[in-house]
């Protein structure tokens, strides 16, 4: 099978146009009658009326004596007036009837009761007052709710007062969906500690189906599938035959010689769009086939889902008789420049927080493949496709994935990377409910930086000073002149070699880095790992150019410690904490501490203040230990200035 190339590449725009404006989608949806308690969340088919007026009689609205308003007249202080009970006053609850002839209530407050067959008022009332008047809230006939209205539960009361037990809705859209893929293993029978080589675990299903319930639709996940031509062909010829309103294959429409889904499309119906100017999602295929939508996603799920969000979930509001959702926006600042390749309008997942009147915008990892980038996304930033990039401090706009508000309760940090800054991100929440940490591993020297542009509210540190011996104090003078700084202290952590289990290369010291057959991987130029790496082999007179790998950069301990144990390196630098985390040995070179740089102006900022706080806390404290290599004995002591 010849590969696929995409020969129909579009702009994102165009692509959108081209498949929306492709199908009769209020068409193509059916409608259908619920009893009205069962039709939360469901879009109305047609206008909805009144059947009965609410109130259907004239009630009372407090609690006191039903009366004829004139009757009151003239009543005050010095002369009340006197009525009689059961002829001329009659007592009601709020909601009972009003007594024919009877046009007001004096509420129970006003009245006095010299007798149990009179009352006294003091105030008059006036026609009406404290009266619930025949179709006050609603009158028969009135409409109630337009067509293309989403059902609340407030509607759904409404609608019932009104006397509309059921209601004619557009019917939910069902999209079927098929997973292509021979390397795909099913997650119910994964058994995580035996998977094969090259084996997946699908998930894809899982997230496609998701989003369509999100949509307002009804997922309907078919049999996986190989990649097989003759197999993909079959079950999307059964899914469109059905009565499946949308079809999504996933992964198989890429240009690899095993992707068969624009073949499959081709030799059905028409391939309308394969392959956008998008990252990630530049693999999707939009299709019609007998007159149904067909989108082939791609495989990875950052693209899936971008795919999803920009094809599949606006036909699916079409059809559903919505219009396109929006998210909201926030004007953001980026924390550091955002390269982005040309052609490409790419999709950005960036954490958000508030730092000195501003939104920072922090990339995530990149990869289509990563998941967890959404997962831990505040907002998507667009780079349109004939921009290189944004650069830091620019004013740009951003999707938001998460509430405003919580951008407000956002602990933006930028430095060093450390297992601990996890860990504390887990139990500031139930310290300071609703409040979350941002975290970007740029190494110490970037956190810094960070500081000194007012991009985040504190930074990690571990940076040895060469001369001095020292942590970190004698880099503020050189990068964080004039800014009134504190350094409070989070763990002293041990620093060795990250190696395979048995270490097989028998590595033991900073010179064995430089021995024949010794591969190595190394963190960013900044991070306070590589400055100890350098400190070390300059006083041993090492050439980095001599060690394997030296150009190797991770940008974080758990980076470092998964090229070891996937074999694309013999060694790291790293703390124990990573090593036991993936099963490897390490090996104990140095001891460093480990800093929060805190600007002053920041000290009084509720997010700081409550970090400051959990630090004391004993169950952090042990949690931090049993993670192994820390000492947490000075935790939360100032370090400097002393």
């Amino acid at each position: 099978m010849k590969r696929n190339v995409y020969l129909s590449m579009k702009p994102l725009p165009e692509a959108r146009a081209m498949f929306l404006e492709s199908f009769p989608w209020t068409e193509l949806q059916g409608v259908e009658e619920l009893p009205t308690g069962s039709a939360l969340g469901r879009v109305t088919a047609e206008p909805h009326f009144a059947a009965l007026s609410s109130p259907g009689y004239h009630g009372a609205a407090m609690d006191g004596f039903a009366l004829r308003a004139e009757l009151s007249f003239g009543a005050s202080e010095e002369r009340p007036v006197r009525l009689r009970v059961g002829s001329q006053a009659f007592p009601v609850n709020t909601g009972n009837p009003l007594h024919a002839g009877t046009d007001a209530v004096a509420i129970i407050e006003q009245v006095q009761r010299p007798s149990e067959d009179e009352i006294e008022l003091s105030a008059a009332v006036f026609p009406w007052q404290h009266v619930r008047r025949v179709g006050e809230d609603m009158v028969a006939g009135e409409l109630l709710l337009p067509h293309h209205h989403r059902l609340t539960a407030v509607d759904l009361a409404a609608l019932v007062t009104a006397g509309v037990f059921r209601v004619r809705v557009r019917r939910r859209p069902v999209v079927a969906i098929i997973c292509t893929g021979s390397e795909l293993v099913d997650w119910q029978e994964a058994d995580a500690g035996t998977l094969a080589p090259g084996a997946i675990i699908e998930s894809n299903s899982l997230l496609l189906a998701g989003l369509v319930e999100e949509a307002g639709g009804t997922p309907r996940i078919l049999p996986r599938q190989p990649d097989v031509l003759e197999k993909v062909l079959g079950a999307l010829d059964q899914a469109v035959a059905s009565d499946a309103d949308l079809v999504v294959v996933n992964a198989g429409a890429s240009a690899g010689t095993k992707d068969f889904t624009s073949h499959a499309v081709s030799a059905l119906g028409e391939v309308l769009v394969h392959g956008v100017m998008a990252m990630p999602g530049k693999p999707t295929l939009l299709g019609r086939i007998r007159g149904k939508p067909v989108v082939g996603a791609p495989g990875y799920p950052l693209s899936a889902w971008v795919c999803f969000d920009q094809f599949v979930r606006p036909a699916l509001e079409r059809l559903g008789g919505l219009p396109e959702s929006r998210r909201p926006r926030a004007r953001v600042t980026p924390g550091r420049r955002l390269p982005s390749k040309l052609g490409q309008e790419e999709f950005l997942r960036v954490h958000l927080g508030r730092v000195a009147g501003q939104v920072v915008a922090l990339p995530l990892k990149r990869g289509a493949s990563t998941i967890t980038s959404l997962t831990r996304a505040d907002g998507i930033l667009r780079i349109p496709p004939e921009l290189d990039g944004h650069d830091a401090g620019e004013v740009l706009e951003a999707e938001l994935l998460r509430p405003a508000e919580a951008l407000e309760q956002t602990l933006v940090v930028v430095g060093s990377h450390d297992i601990t800054i996890d860990l504390i991100a887990d139990r500031l929440p139930r310290l300071a409910p609703g409040m979350r940490i941002s975290a970007s591993n740029v190494g110490s020297l970037g956190g810094l930086l960070a500081l000194r542009e007012r991009r985040s509210l504190l930074g990690g540190t571990h940076l040895l000073d060469p001369e001095t011996g020292e942590y970190n104090a004698p880099y503020l003078a050189r990068h964080l002149p004039g800014l009134p700084v504190r350094l409070v202290t989070l763990v002293h952590r041990e620093q060795g070699l990250l190696v395979r289990r048995g270490n097989p290369k028998g590595l033991r010291s900073f010179e064995d880095l430089a021995g024949d057959g010794v591969s190595f991987v190394n963190r960013q130029a900044g991070s306070g790992t590589r400055v100890l790496l350098d400190y070390h082999l300059g006083r041993l007179g090492i050439d980095p150019g001599g060690i394997s790998g030296y150009d190797l950069e991770e940008y974080t301990h758990t980076g470092v410690a998964v090229q070891v144990l996937s074999g694309g390196a013999d060694a790291g630098l790293g703390i124990l904490a990573a090593a036991k985390a993936l099963g490897l040995d390490f090996v104990p070179l140095a001891t460093e501490r480990y800093d929060l740089c805190i600007p002053e102006e920041y000290l009084g900022d509720p997010r700081i203040e409550a970090l400051l706080e959990l630090l004391g806390d004993p169950g952090l404290r042990a949690a931090i230990t049993a993670l192994g290599g820390y000492d947490v004995s000075q935790m939360g002591r100032l370090a400097w200035p002393r």
